[in-house]
């Protein structure tokens, strides 16, 4: 009796490590404004329910301490990996919206970003809060905690691995950051390149003009004008991105699983 206790208190501690590693890595979970002690109570009642749908797990308690802290990295390691994969596109959120905002000249305009704890600047940290907004209103959350439970069907407790698939999916989908914003910036990227066209053939035949007085304000207000224009595509798109990450995420967790 006391073997299948010892047995239960590790496996519901497994389940237990890999949702943790899932809340302090995970899009809006991870925020620093979030108590880590609300991040490990939520934690305790997903393992307690997630607890028993999982399989008993095959573990010898007379054995030393050392196999059952490798077993918890592992864990850990695979709850991370789930959680931070959802972070690309978060990214690729701020970048765009950091290179719309150096084209508009608000590179000076800083904020502090709480989800990669570094400074950004206003349009990046707008695009962050809009993609953060947008996810929670299509329920973001709830698709990550049912990837959260489909993981430990298809990567059991204690069997994770660093496949050669699961590398070769990171790279892709990082990869996708840089893509996933250029696309949001590329409308006012190719706006303010014609803008900056057209004033160098204004420099050109008016010689005497400060160019640059005239062209800071109108990017402004041209960029301004833009985004208000745009902030329904923005919406559309990031709303459409985020539900096809959801398929990249079980995409993910079966490269996991080697």
């Amino acid at each position: 009796m006391t073997d299948i206790l010892v047995i239960d208190f590790i496996k519901g501690l497994l389940i237990f490590l890999r949702i943790s590693g899932v809340m302090f890595s995970a899009p809006v979970f991870s925020n620093t404004s979030i108590p880590v002690t609300a991040k490990l109570f939520f934690s305790i009642i997903l393992a307690y329910i997630i607890f028993f749908t999982v399989e008993d797990i095959q573990y010898d308690i007379n054995q030393s301490i050392l196999p059952l802290i490798i077993l918890g990295v592992k864990e850990v390691i695979t709850g991370v990996l789930i959680g931070f994969m959802l972070n690309f596109i978060f990214y690729g959120f701020s970048y765009g919206g950091l290179l719309i905002g150096y084209d508009m000249g608000l590179a000076m305009a800083q904020m502090f970003d709480p989800t990669t704890e570094s400074d950004t600047n206003l349009l990046g940290q707008t695009m962050l809060i809009m993609g953060t907004l947008v996810f929670l209103l299509i329920n973001g959350h709830h698709y990550l905690i049912r990837g959260l439970a489909y993981s430990f069907s298809v990567v059991p407790l204690g069997t994770f691995e660093m496949s050669h698939n699961l590398l070769d999916a990171l790279i892709r989908f990082s990869s996708g950051i840089f893509l996933l914003a250029v696309k949001i910036a590329s409308p006012i990227m190719v706006s303010f390149f014609l803008l900056h066209i057209g004033a160098g053939i204004v420099a050109r035949v008016m010689p005497q003009m400060n160019i640059f007085f005239v062209v800071q304000p109108l990017k402004i207000s041209l960029g301004l004008i833009l985004l208000i224009t745009l902030t329904p595509v923005y919406v559309y798109l990031i709303r459409n991105l985020l539900m096809e990450y959801e398929d990249k995420l079980f995409e993910l967790i079966k490269a996991i699983s080697g």
